[in-house]
């Protein structure tokens, strides 16, 4: 089988920092008292509070650098002040600024120094725990956990899982024994329940994760593990993994990433109604969410709602006005809306990204279907003066837009080859126009410039030795060429087809079906249909020959080479 003329896979293509007073700077500084007299000698320093008059400054100085956004300073100066203080406050302070920056080595040393300070504050352990988890300490952050825990504290153990993540599966099994074992210590709580099914999910033993998460019902209870708990079921239940997040739903109804699983889950089950009332539920909550508003709009597209969905993706634009994905689906939006100049519009401004080929193939399409080659030449002209990079895709865009009209594409394809006259691809193209246009002489001339500079061009190679089995000639050649495209691409039925039918043509007809009845169960394409029909009928089995054509013209109702081909042989 040679490659038939139609478009290649062109389709390139679905918190701030809060910088108030802490602790130790709430309370108010004495007010100083006018001086009775002249002092000669230096005085001793002022205390304003709890803090010598240098420390308040440098602390007030962070607070005024973190409003404006000089962080860098806020943290230096909180960092030197923790140490010197070693006040909680200022300590706990220093730590979230560290974490707002991504400063992990200072944020986990102001959370161990707090632990230091305040061992009896859970807030204080259950950060350290984080900090040392993130930094792969599980085993230390394990038993600030446990401390937390000790004190009737809220631990979060999901973050301690979550970042055991990347870990080692030793470690990963070292820490999933220490949660058994504070479980056995108290099996009611639920983070201890929720953390461990976290870990065993981690480890691949969903099985495990999701009977110890039914048998305490409870852990149902929080949003995390309502999540994890679909997760769990929905490779086995798509349907109850839903009725969990609907159910989940009705006690967090502001829960975005419930709600989020839940719309995508119903999008993957092609339940686009009911996603789209999710949909429309987060874009109201989030009104600002680029990303919500764009899915929302490809849903009500697949729902054949394409006046919604331009409403959608308008607002996209006015959110992120370079956003292309959202610009490239508004152009199709408004095409399916009865808008094709409006279309045109939207996919002209794109001028980056995969979706630029992309819009100029659906433009060329657009243009062809409407009659306006000249304005598609022009406009694909200009392309290729401003986006030099992609001048021979968009030659190739233009060509196969213009596949129905073969002279024409013909035409393009010769002024491509000026610009570009060692390019396959181009050669390629124009054997194909050639055979469309009945010239065999033209279709083995360039096919074989090709295999003159690329002697292992699979795609050339089956070209040319189908071409010639085709037309029954030099089958021996052809022979030669298609076992060597075989050898290339052993998988590729069409090179099997091809390879069938040239053995058809020597009259092994044994060898002709093992390799078409191959090709065609993964490729029940019409060409192999008709070439398997064809070699079946020669061997007397007409009634599965006429099977075949009948499961090709399935797949192809349009085809005219099955009616053709059972014509021809009934007919002799």
């Amino acid at each position: 089988m040679k490659a038939s003329f139609t478009p290649s896979p062109l389709v390139l293509l679905m918190g701030g920092l809060l910088l108030g007073g802490c602790t130790a700077l709430s309370k108010p500084a004495p007010t100083p008292q006018p001086p009775a007299q002249v002092i000669e000698t230096p005085a001793e320093p002022i205390e304003y509070g709890q803090f010598r008059q240098d420390t308040l400054f440098d602390l007030l100085t962070a607070e005024i650098a973190g409003q404006r956004n000089r962080f860098d300073i806020a943290l230096d100066n909180y960092l030197h002040q923790a140490r010197e203080t070693r006040d909680p406050g200022v300590t706990e302070r220093a730590m979230r600024v560290a974490e707002f920056l991504g400063a992990e080595e200072p944020a986990l040393d102001m959370a161990q120094l707090w632990v230091e300070l305040d061992d009896s504050n859970p807030e204080a352990l259950r950060s350290a725990a984080i900090h040392l988890a993130r930094t792969g300490q599980h085993e230390q952050a394990m038993e600030m956990m446990q401390r937390a825990l000790d004190l009737h504290g809220e631990t979060h153990f999901d973050f301690l899982a979550l970042a055991a993540a990347e870990s080692d599966a030793p470690t990963r099994e070292a820490l999933l024994e220490s949660l058994t074992q504070m479980l056995e210590r108290h099996p009611e709580n639920t983070q201890l329940v929720f953390a461990k099914a976290l870990l065993l999910q981690q480890a691949g033993r969903e099985e495990e994760a999701l009977s110890l998460l039914e048998s305490h019902p409870g852990t149902n209870e929080a949003p995390s593990a309502i999540l994890l708990h679909s997760r769990l079921v929905v490779a086995q239940d798509p349907k109850r993994a839903e009725q969990i997040l609907y159910t989940g739903l009705e006690s967090f109804p502001a829960d975005t990433r419930m709600r989020l699983l839940l719309a995508r889950m119903l999008v993957t089950g092609g339940d686009y109604r009911a996603a789209s009332t999710q949909y429309a539920k987060l874009v109201q909550d989030n009104p600002q969410d680029p990303d919500l508003r764009l899915s929302l709009g490809l849903i009500y597209l697949e729902l054949d709602q394409p006046t919604e969905a331009v409403d959608q993706l308008q607002q996209v634009l006015q959110i992120s006005p370079n956003n292309n994905t959202a610009r490239y689906h508004l152009g199709n939006a408004q095409l399916a809306a009865g808008q094709p100049e409006a279309a045109l519009t939207t996919w002209q401004q794109i001028d980056s990204g995969n979706e630029l080929l992309t819009s100029r193939l659906r433009i060329s399409q657009l243009l062809v279907s409407q009659g306006k080659l000249d304005e598609l030449g022009n406009l694909l002209q200009q392309d290729r003066e401003d986006y030099p990079q992609h001048a021979l895709t968009f030659y190739q865009i233009e060509i196969e837009a213009l596949s129905g009209q073969p002279e024409k594409a013909m035409q393009r394809t010769n002024t491509a080859l000026q610009a570009y006259p060692l390019e396959s691809s181009l050669l390629y193209t124009r054997a194909m126009l050639h055979d469309q246009l009945s010239n065999p002489a033209g279709t083995e001339q360039d096919l074989r410039s090709i295999l003159e500079r690329e002697p292992d061009n699979a795609m050339a190679l089956n070209a040319l030795g189908y071409t010639l089995a085709d037309r029954n000639e030099r089958l021996h050649e052809a022979l030669s060429m298609l076992q060597r495209a075989a050898e290339l691409e052993p998988d590729d039925p069409a090179v099997r087809d091809s390879l069938g039918w040239v053995y058809y043509r020597l009259g092994d007809l044994e060898r002709a079906e093992q390799l078409l009845r191959g090709a065609f169960a993964e490729f029940p394409d019409q060409e192999v249909a008709a070439h398997l029909g064809e070699v079946l009928w020669r061997q007397g089995n007409k009634k599965e020959a006429r099977k075949v054509w009948k499961q090709g013209l399935e797949q192809s109702p349009d085809s005219e080479l099955i009616p053709a081909t059972r014509n021809r042989l009934e007919a002799e």
